[in-house]
């Protein structure tokens, strides 16, 4: 038996080394493997600590874990305008909160865990599932970094995202940890259930693992249903965010996307059925530019080619105000009618500044642009057989909104996306790989215009048929299929996480009667 006595060690160096782990399993560097371990170091540290502690311990293992994946904060905050120290003082404020989720778990695992039993193999899953979905809703919700998200290479495993989501993806990867953690106790603590390797709890995760694996290999094996096919080009313009507001270069940033959307005819030597650029590809507010708009509407008609792009919309508010939307515009070559689509997530302080009575003095990032109000309705673009779902930029996180589009009657989903914000960082690879999930979740395709990158193509099996590389002017083509299964995750959403949350109050009142009746003895 090994005692890991040494009090600091296990109390700081435990956890940290947990939170670094975790933070290196996500893209970039994306070593996934490493998340399937990665709770042990914290589980050995608070295995004799009170919950007052274990929160502690957990908190740590948090700023390291969301520090490393979220780091590209600060920069996306200082090029939206904020002075650095500003910049990293907000990036701390979030990045903490969030640790608290992880400081929060651990409290509750150590007070509704026996030590000496084996409870902890389900309630540490149950529980991490919950924190998740709250910190997923919780003031307006940030899913970023779910621990699922890790997984986005290992196609085989998160198959498993049809049935619930990031949720049950997250719960096994949590079970085995927990497991492996089980097994390994006994050569590390005195006073164990047992001296030495535990084999059950192995067992258990290695039956669980193995369903899960073998039907993802499966669902990657068998084809799709549908025969329905439509072929589409997106478009990266590459422009930089410096020039993307600046009047002057509007003619130049529309003359790129217009060339670009040219060289996919010349060079492909096939019309798609669909031309797609990225959020806020056109850099003024759509209706007040009419030189531009009959430049759009003559690309459309010439080429005989429908058109979907970004761009701000103005309408007038329920109080009679005039709003600013965050739109998606579809254009067809034989109507003049345009179809709309306003961004019904907006994201906290880049397009609107919540609490503003409260936080008066902080500033929005978008520069030249006032607080844009959101959209109510999922809208859906029909262009030939397919009827077309767009998640703009930050929806893409929320698999609520996407399952929207589909119960809608998507039969496809495209996204358009503005990441030039995140500059050279790991963020535009962690925001791509979202869309492997939401493509699994609901068994739908997904194409992705970005104006700086990563754009590309994901099929209904979360596999990447193609991307593009960041910061370059690109074009990509490619023939999707249209969506052909109802998955359970688009009949009842979060149906697992919400039977987590019952289980999760069951253990948490059971654990408050045992203590009760412990302290009236």
């Amino acid at each position: 038996m090994i005692a890991l006595s040494h009090k600091r060690f296990s109390q700081y160096w435990l956890p940290l080394l947990s939170g670094g782990l975790l933070s290196l399993s996500f893209p970039r560097p994306g070593f996934y493997p490493l998340a399937w371990i990665a709770f042990l170091p914290l589980f050995f540290s608070i295995a004799k600590q009170n919950p007052k502690k274990a929160f502690l311990s957990g908190w740590l293992t948090g700023l390291v874990y969301f520090g490393g994946t979220l780091y590209w904060i600060t920069p996306t905050l200082w090029n939206g305008g904020l002075p650095w120290f500003f910049s990293v003082f907000v990036s701390f404020l979030l990045i903490s909160y969030l640790g608290l989720y992880v400081g929060l778990f651990s409290a509750l695992l150590k007070y509704v865990t026996d030590e000496q039993g084996r409870s902890g193999l389900l309630v540490a899953p149950v529980f991490w599932v919950v924190l998740e979905w709250v910190k997923g809703h919780f003031l307006t919700g940030f899913p970023w970094a779910s621990l699922a998200y890790s997984q986005t290479e290992f196609l085989s495993m998160i198959q498993i995202a049809d049935f619930g989501s990031i949720y049950v993806v997250g719960f096994v990867m949590m079970f085995c940890n927990r497991a492996l953690y089980c097994s390994l106790r006994g050569l590390f603590h005195e006073g164990s259930h047992s001296d030495g390797f535990d084999w059950q709890p192995l067992v258990l995760a290695s039956l669980v693992f193995c369903m899960s694996f073998f039907y993802g290999t499966f669902r990657l094996s068998e084809s799709l249903e549908t025969k329905k096919q439509i072929s589409l080009a997106v478009i990266q313009g590459n422009i930089a965010q410096d020039k993307k507001w600046d009047r002057s270069f509007q003619r130049e940033t529309l003359e790129v996307y217009l060339r670009l959307s040219e060289t996919v005819f010349k060079d492909s030597g096939k019309k798609p059925e669909l031309v797609l650029w990225p959020e806020s590809s056109l850099p003024f507010i759509f209706g007040t530019e009419a030189v531009y708009e009959k430049g759009l509407r003559g690309f459309s008609k010439n080429m005989d080619v429908p058109l979907l792009f970004g761009a701000p919309s103005m309408g007038v508010a329920s109080e009679g105000k005039i709003s600013l939307r965050n739109s998606a515009y579809l254009i067809t070559p034989d109507s003049e009618h345009v179809v709309k689509y306003d961004k019904m997530h907006l994201v906290p302080f880049g397009e609107y500044v919540p609490f503003p009575e409260l936080l008066f003095f902080i500033k929005k990032l978008v520069q030249g642009l006032a607080d844009f109000s959101p959209g109510d309705k999922a809208v859906i673009f029909e262009v030939g057989q397919a009827r077309l779902g767009t998640a703009i930029c930050f929806e893409l996180i929320f698999p609520e909104l996407v399952r929207r589009f589909v119960q809608n009657g998507a039969t496809l989903m495209t996204t358009i996306t503005n990441d030039a914000w995140f500059g050279d960082t790991s963020a535009p690879d962690q925001h791509f790989s979202m869309m492997v999930f939401r493509a699994i979740e609901n068994r739908i395709s997904f194409a992705r215009a970005a104006n700086t990158g990563i754009s590309g193509f994901v099929d209904a099996r979360g596999r990447v048929i193609s991307k593009t590389t960041l910061f370059n002017e690109e074009s990509a083509s490619a023939t999707l299929d249209l969506r052909g299964e109802t998955t359970l995750y688009t009949r009842f959403g979060d149906f697992f996480a919400a039977f987590c949350v019952i289980i999760a109050l069951y253990f948490l009142c059971i654990a408050f009667m045992k203590r009760r009746t412990k302290n009236a003895v």
